[in-house]
């Protein structure tokens, strides 16, 4: 049986890469982000290049959607073997000057969505022995520059973001180990070319980053590495 990539939070960087590194693995992938028309020129430019490649617009801060979508491609592609992570918020700049629903939004996406969909894919996972693979960032350390960084570049919710899903996936590893079930996250500490952080000063390629993710998958050891 093929085995089947969820990509949620797909763009241009990182998850890109990553989509078409499992592709050429043999992997058939569910591509996930709010716009649908990207999403749809996305999967029909990977079906080109010979990958099994579907489109699954989703709200992913949604639970309900997150569950919907699960079902979905459980459906169209068949049982789910890798959750792959990389959706994010980035709504609260400033903390101080956020509004309650750009805050929640940041937990939202990087906790609560991110477990409602390991939860409804954990049967599959389970059956497959199959791993949920997460794209972090070095604004989840705690360390002044970061602090200080954040505030400058307005990315403030962000670092809130990667601190909570470095702990959940911390929390999910050691839960899930029991199950046959790998959890880790590359940890990205630095700026992806052509990327929307990038402003023309990006030192990093995402498909070396999927090689690393890949790496990751198949050692199913870490629970967090970081790159570079």
């Amino acid at each position: 049986m093929t085995p089947t990539i969820v990509v949620c939070g797909h763009g241009p960087g990182i998850s890109d890469a990553v989509a078409r590194r499992f592709g050429k693995e043999g992997f058939a992938v569910a591509l996930v982000a709010r716009n649908a028309e990207r999403l749809k020129a996305s999967a029909q430019e990977l079906s080109s290049k010979g990958i099994n490649a579907k489109a699954f617009p989703c709200d992913l801060a949604s639970p309900e959607s997150v569950r919907s979508l699960i079902r979905e491609v459980r459906a169209s592609l068949g049982p789910i073997a890798v959750l792959h992570w990389n959706a994010y918020s980035n709504r609260a700049r400033d903390l101080l000057a956020a509004s309650t629903e750009e805050l929640r939004a940041a937990f939202d996406v990087a906790v609560v969505g991110f477990i409602t969909g390991v939860q409804e894919s954990l049967s599959d996972l389970k059956q497959q022995k199959g791993a949920v693979l997460v794209t972090g960032g070095a604004l989840a350390y705690f360390n002044p520059r970061m602090e200080a960084g954040a505030g400058q570049w307005g990315v403030m919710g962000l670092a809130l973001e990667k601190a909570a899903q470095l702990k959940t996936v911390g929390l999910l590893h050691h839960r899930l180990a029991r199950e046959g079930v790998y959890v880790g996250e590359v940890v990205v500490g630095g700026t992806v070319r052509g990327t929307a952080f990038d402003s023309g000063h990006g030192n990093l390629e995402a498909s070396d980053i999927a090689e690393s993710v890949w790496a990751l998958y198949k050692r199913r050891s870490e629970v967090s590495i970081n790159f570079p």
